[in-house]
């Protein structure tokens, strides 16, 4: 019997409307498969090394706290293995990892990255009356992310306060068809595709979220041949980017757009939800892939 953590956040951290759906039942097909199985708390003191294999779900708050995670990282990757891998996830944390996906030929949404006030400034003058979005490169949850007219000085505002924190300001051009909620997110098991889910637009014109709060609305979608390759694609560009083996799951973040192509939004590779509720057969999938990743002899 092998012992399966399945790491997420705090209990408190959750909302109604934004809420872990996926840790409960991989516990449940892991437990009825004949192993020890728990949903844990990544802020948690305890012995990661009493578990074979720790599996990262949903710690959401880690973009409020980088540096405590990756501390966390290192600990429980050196008592045990923990997936996806650390080196992996330290990449994926910080969304430069982009530029490297680019540079193996992958489409992506056009992104300035933007390290000090000079370069905000004279990036925003220099995008006119065009409506852009701005957000951190370490982030999550839509959080420090607006959309405004690059002459808003919110605009400014806003990549003020990215700053502030020590952050990388990205900015990247309104996506029209993003912005009618035509994003797909594609999800990937083992490099292989299980199902895809729309989730609907999240950013107000003019800064803030539509409805006020951070609420996804998701829904099964059905994908192309050609939507279906790409992520593939991406996946294969994550391994040459990084060295690491193929993930073992991933959302890859999409939106077909008229005036780009088919582009990247986002490569999601340790956090992302799987809405397991709305797709439940992926669970015995998901389950069987995580058991196939035991350590030898677990």
């Amino acid at each position: 019997m092998a012992s399966i953590g399945i790491i997420g956040t705090s209990p408190s951290f959750y909302s109604e409307l934004d809420y872990d759906n996926d840790s409960a039942p991989l516990v449940a097909a892991l437990e009825t498969r004949g192993h020890r199985s728990a949903r844990l708390d990544w802020h948690e003191d305890l012995d990661w090394g009493a578990w074979d294999l720790l599996v990262l779900r949903s710690p959401w708050d880690y973009a409020t706290q980088p540096r405590a995670f990756d501390a966390w990282l290192e600990h429980a990757g050196t008592a045990s293995r923990v997936l996806n891998d650390p080196a992996l996830v330290r990449w994926n944390m910080d969304k430069r990892y982009l530029a490297d996906l680019e540079r193996e030929g992958v489409a992506v949404v056009p992104t300035e990255y933007l390290e000090n006030g000079a370069e905000l400034a004279t990036a925003l003058v220099g995008r006119g009356t065009e409506h852009v979005v701005l957000k951190p490169a370490v982030g999550a949850g839509s959080r420090l992310t607006g959309l405004f007219s690059a002459g808003d000085p919110s605009a400014q505002a806003l990549g003020l306060e990215i700053l502030a924190e020590e952050g990388t300001v990205m900015l990247q051009p309104e996506v029209p068809e993003l912005s009618a909620g035509a994003e797909k997110a594609l999800y990937l098991i083992d490099g292989h595709f299980t199902h895809a889910i729309a989730k609907g637009a999240l950013l107000a014109r003019g800064g803030g979220l539509i409805g006020g709060v951070y609420e996804e609305n998701p829904v099964v979608v059905e994908t192309t041949a050609e939507e279906r390759a790409f992520a593939e694609q991406v996946l294969s560009a994550v391994v040459r980017a990084t060295g690491q083996q193929m993930p073992l799951y991933a959302r890859i973040d999409t939106v077909d757009s008229a005036h780009h192509g088919l582009v990247l939004l986002e490569a999601e590779l340790f956090e992302p939800t799987f809405n397991l509720h709305l797709a439940p057969e992926i669970v015995e999938v998901f389950a069987e892939a995580i058991l196939a990743r035991l350590p030898q002899g677990a």
